[in-house]
């Protein structure tokens, strides 16, 4: 930061400096606790909800190869035609002042033989296999996907929250409390000499008033004896 001009108001202006810097500290450091408790209120479930998604994964893509082994993939891509869209309906939300979004509604997505549209006998129990296995794959995924963005943004948050912290308390509050040291120190030594000037102005001043009285002496008729 620039040095500051030793005046009073510079003195008074980086005083409530330093004050709103440490009340904005105080606010960040809240806003750190709060952003880490709820970052272990989310770690259990999001470690949870990823082993469950670690385990559907080790049995989906072997299904999925198994599959691809007997049909080929251009006879897999036929069974699962028509494709079809999974919408979710999303509602917004906020914490402390990040924008989140968690899943309102969304469509069921394990679907029956009947629902999928295709022939047992064509289909094979291979290919069914791997449609509810990569069904359940998704049906967890859609579950833990809110959670896992939620946590990213609330690390993100965290991380720039702590940078905040560390530039305030580091670098900006010293600055300022040596800048209101040089500064209380220029306006002290410069009173400190307005008061020996002033000393000095108020001896010569008595001196000029009421001069010695042997200077008067000196100047009577007489003075000089016999």
């Amino acid at each position: 930061m620039r040095p500051l001009a030793p005046t009073r108001m510079n003195l008074l202006r980086a005083a409530r400096r330093l004050e709103r810097v440490t009340k904005g500290t105080a606010l960040l450091r809240r806003k750190r606790e709060a952003l880490v408790r709820e970052l272990f209120r989310l770690a259990r479930p999001a470690r949870d909800a990823r082993e469950r998604i670690s385990v559907r994964v080790a049995r989906a893509y072997p299904a999925l190869l198994r599959a691809l082994a007997l049909h080929g993939l251009p006879g897999l891509r036929a069974l699962g035609w028509p494709t079809r869209d999974l919408l979710v309906e999303l509602r917004a939300g906020s914490v402390w002042g990040i924008a989140v979004a968690s899943i309102e509604a969304r469509p069921p997505v394990i679907h029956g033989l009947g629902a999928r549209g295709t022939a047992p006998g064509a289909t094979g129990p291979a290919a069914v296999e791997a449609a509810r296995e990569f069904e359940e794959l998704t049906e967890l995924l859609l579950d833990a996907a809110p959670r896992e963005m939620l946590i990213r943004r609330l690390g993100a948050a965290l991380a720039q929250t702590s940078r905040q912290v560390n530039t305030l308390e580091r670098r900006l509050a010293p600055d300022l409390r040596r800048e209101l040291v040089r500064v209380r120190q220029a306006l002290d030594e410069r009173e400190r000499e307005e008061r020996i000037r002033l000393k000095h102005l108020l001896t010569r001043s008595s001196r000029t008033l009421h001069p010695e009285e042997g200077i008067l002496g000196s100047a009577t008729p007489g003075g000089g004896g016999g």
